[in-house]
């Protein structure tokens, strides 16, 4: 059964309630089996995106124990600044990094502080690791990077934010056009594919009340997500990986 649209709405409402046990009791959970749904059931708000996620994976072919969901040891990645950093969802296979996700969200009350510290994390994990890559770090295949991400609606990520007065330079115009977090956010989005430190992004807005998720930008949904994943998966697929 392929990963559909439905698939994706339904694993971001359980995003909003790790106690609900129905998504990981679903037919995708099932299908992508206990090497890789089993590991995750420990009430992480991202269990149900990293399960959704791995099954693109386990219908390709790849071996479950190539597909790394948890564990500090199995997610952590070399880099170059830094000796590792945790991933959220790893799939390594006979020394390609043939993918790796970051699933991050930002939530209030207090959205300042953290927008800016998801974006240096953002950056910082990509960063080093596309140095490392070039520092012959990494073996194989280039390695390819997904970022999932869910903001909060709530009135303080919609609303204006203002740029603090007094700045020896003048801040970029597109940051006064798309004063809100919610919009400055799907900028920082678009940026980071743009500078190919991702290589595809999911950057959706959603909240406990209304927990539908509700798609920004065009470039930055679902289906283009989905997309660059079927893509990586072809382009190994035709050098042969994973063997069959």
């Amino acid at each position: 059964m392929a990963v559909t649209y439905d698939d994706f709405v339904a694993a971001v409402k359980a995003y909003w309630d790790i106690k609900d046990t129905q998504f990981r009791e679903s037919a995708i959970a099932k299908a992508v089996g206990q090497g890789t749904a089993g590991s995750v059931r420990g009430g992480k708000h991202f269990d149900s995106i990293a399960i959704l996620i791995a099954k693109f994976f386990v219908d390709a072919g790849y071996p479950k124990d190539s597909i790394r969901v948890s564990g500090r040891a199995t997610l952590a990645l070399p880099g170059y600044y830094r000796p590792q950093k945790q991933w959220d969802l790893v799939v390594a296979y006979e020394g390609t990094l043939v993918a790796a996700f970051e699933l991050k969200a930002l939530g209030g009350p207090s959205f300042g502080n953290n927008y800016n510290n998801r974006v240096e994390e953002a950056l910082g994990s990509a960063v080093d690791l596309r140095r490392a890559e070039l520092a012959d770090t990494y073996t194989g295949e280039k390695p390819w990077l997904g970022y999932f991400f869910i903001m909060q609606d709530h009135p303080k990520s919609r609303s204006q934010v203002r740029i603090e007065p007094g700045s020896a330079f003048n801040v970029d115009a597109v940051w006064l056009e798309h004063s809100s977090y919610q919009d400055r956010f799907a900028v920082f989005c678009k940026r980071l594919i743009d500078e190919g430190l991702y290589d595809s992004v999911c950057y959706v807005t959603s909240s406990p009340e209304m927990p539908t998720p509700v798609e920004p930008s065009e470039s930055l949904d679902w289906a283009h997500f989905s997309a660059g994943i079927k893509a990586r998966l072809t382009y190994l697929h035709e050098l042969g990986i994973p063997h069959q």
